[in-house]
């Protein structure tokens, strides 16, 4: 029923329909638009948004646009994954742009839609979410998490801190309701 199609294999199929996941800004999906476009395979490019309107340079006979405010509720979800799958989508394009714009619905979506899935982030650079990817996937994590670069070692060292912060915490309130019972 659910599944994600493609990981476990490095094959990239013909883009002939392209489902893409605006959840990012949206000048993000306007830079990315021009370059999918240009390329003749992709004869449809559907995009799935929140946001109103439509983004510069998005053509409306060559796709779809679905708005996560017309599948609210379980039933409706639930309809719209499997018309989804019904269309036979070789790519889905998620936007990972560090925002927290349906960062629930990209996933969902990942798992829903038997597509390739294809990451892009912020400066429109994208991979392609496979096992024979692990490096890239991995290395978009830990920048993600901020323990990459020069502030890695900050990060791990507050993280390396905190069961010590808490013990402190869990004394010194221990030590002020000791003194406020015996002062009782």
């Amino acid at each position: 029923m659910t599944e994600l199609r493609y990981f476990f294999s490095r094959h990239v199929p013909d883009l002939r329909r392209v489902l893409l996941v605006e959840s990012g800004s949206r000048h993000l999906i306007e830079s990315l638009l021009p370059g999918i476009y240009t390329q003749p395979v992709n004869r449809r490019v559907d995009l799935f948004t929140c946001f109103s309107g439509l983004p510069q340079g998005f053509d409306p006979s060559r796709g779809e646009v679905f708005r996560t405010q017309d599948w609210q509720g379980r039933a409706a979800r639930k309809c719209l994954y499997a018309m989804l799958r019904r269309r036979g989508y070789d790519a889905l394009g998620i936007l990972c742009s560090d925002e927290a714009v349906m960062a629930r619905w990209k996933w969902a979506l990942v798992w829903q839609v038997p597509a390739k899935v294809f990451i892009v982030n912020e400066n429109c650079d994208y991979f392609w979410l496979d096992y024979s990817q692990w490096r890239t996937i991995l290395h978009f994590l830990l920048f993600r998490a901020g323990l990459t670069g020069a502030e890695g070692a900050a990060t791990l060292a507050r993280l390396a801190f905190v069961p010590f912060v808490l013990l402190y915490l869990l004394a010194f309130a221990a030590y002020v309701h000791l003194r406020r019972a015996l002062r009782a």
